[in-house]
């Protein structure tokens, strides 16, 4: 599987903003139908986004996904049956309320996928699948999806405004209770499913160090990538969720050292005890550097 470490939205309607992207290391970008662009707009986001697709390198190794609009919208159908021809890897569903919400979408893509002779289920989807009440009940339940899902990622603001928060985070700009819960049953709920857990955006695109320390937070806790709103942030996201020499280093030296103790539960190594879960550790670090975060 392709890595997937940073993730950029790139607004649909501007010419500008997809122009620009050509040049962006991030690992995906995410075409922008939804909450970027204005009604008034939605039209011609899909005429732009379609074009752009169309015209890709498809020997590059970077991602066009697309954000459509969410599955009960009144735009939802005319986004599939414009972007659906023009191949994107995969589709980012906004609110997404359970596990059917995908497996609706997976039905519809594969009617697309047979019309245009596309490979069925190469197209993958990503929910973000905290952005509705709802939503936080059914994320346990991702494990039973079928082979498109790619990931789960999280949002606070659409939730936030669903139950009447003033706000998600306290004074010092930290989560508050209630959202970390979100992020917590987010993360968890993609390992279950055996798929990349992708942290939310960091609002802030100036502040650099407060990225950075979101990023390493994340990664600490066992996300794989994160969603980036600036290309600015892209750099800080992949240095962040990519592992050092030192940590790779480390990680063989576990690999080889239970490798050559095969019948062993437990191992010393430069003073520290090391079992089992070390060594599964070691494999994800190592699998990272080699793109796959699954």
């Amino acid at each position: 599987m392709t890595r997937m470490r940073s993730l950029l939205f790139v607004p649909g309607d501007s010419e500008k903003k997809l122009a620009k992207s050509e040049g962006i290391p991030a690992d995906v970008l995410i075409l922008d139908l939804e909450d970027s662009v204005a009604q008034s707009h939605k039209v011609r986001a899909r005429e732009m986004v379609c074009e752009y697709l169309s015209q890709r390198d498809r020997t590059s190794s970077k991602q066009l996904w697309v954000r459509m609009n969410s599955i009960g919208h009144a735009e939802a159908g005319a986004d599939l049956s414009a972007i659906m021809p023009a191949r994107p890897d995969g589709i980012m569903l906004p609110k997404t309320r359970s596990p059917a919400d995908l497996e609706l979408l997976g039905r519809h893509i594969g009617t697309y996928e047979a019309e245009h002779e596309i490979k069925v289920g190469s197209t993958r989807i990503l929910p973000v699948a905290t952005e509705t009440p709802q939503s936080l009940f059914t994320l346990g339940d991702y494990v039973q999806s079928n082979q498109r899902l790619a990931g789960l990622t999280w949002g606070a603001e659409d939730l936030s405004a669903a139950i009447g928060a003033i706000s998600s985070r306290d004074e010092n700009g930290d989560w508050t209770d209630p959202y970390r819960l979100v992020r917590s049953l987010c993360l968890f709920g993609a390992h279950a499913a055996g798929v990349a857990a992708i942290d939310t955006l960091y609002p802030d695109f100036r502040d650099s160090n407060g990225l950075e320390q979101s990023c390493a937070e994340a990664r600490r806790d066992g996300f794989s990538g994160k969603l980036a709103i600036h290309p600015g942030q892209v750099e800080v996201i992949n240095r962040a969720f990519t592992p050092s020499e030192a940590e790779l280093e480390q990680a063989r030296r576990i690999v080889a050292l239970f490798e050559a103790n095969p019948d062993a539960g437990t191992l010393a190594l430069d003073g520290a005890m090391l079992d089992l879960p070390h060594l599964v550790q070691a494999r994800k670090t190592l699998s990272m550097a080699e793109g796959d975060e699954s």
